[in-house]
């Protein structure tokens, strides 16, 4: 199992399809990086030697990915609350931030519905 960038690679998988379960590289950025270092994008993760695999160690080094980049969204978002900005306070409420309506939608965003009390009778 090769281990990049502190994800490990599922064995199975073909180089390109591997490359994506590290957060934020998508299909076409694995593609991009394997055409850079020529290494075919149907061949298994297992069947790359180490060299090859310090190869593409060292291309996703130059991305912002993983805990990094997830530190940067945080931090972004904290900023955001901290200084008390529309979209801040979307944050805080746990609502949609850019506009969407909520009345009928943003169902897995609000969560589930909760009962109101009926009235006495």
């Amino acid at each position: 199992m090769a281990r990049i960038a502190w994800v490990n690679l599922p064995n199975g998988k073909h180089v390109e399809i591997a490359l994506t379960y590290i957060y934020w590289i998508w299909r076409p950025t694995s593609n991009i990086i394997l055409e850079k270092l020529g290494i075919e994008k149907t061949r298994k993760i297992e069947s790359l030697s180490e060299d090859e695999l310090d190869r593409v160690r060292a291309e996703i080094k130059e991305f912002l990915v993983e805990w990094d980049l997830r530190r940067f969204v945080s931090l972004n978002i904290k900023r955001l609350q901290e200084i008390n900005c529309y979209r801040g306070q979307r944050h805080k409420k746990r609502l949609p931030v850019r506009w969407q309506r909520t009345k009928t939608n943003a169902k897995t965003r609000k969560g589930k519905a909760t009962a109101v009390a009926g009235k006495k009778k």
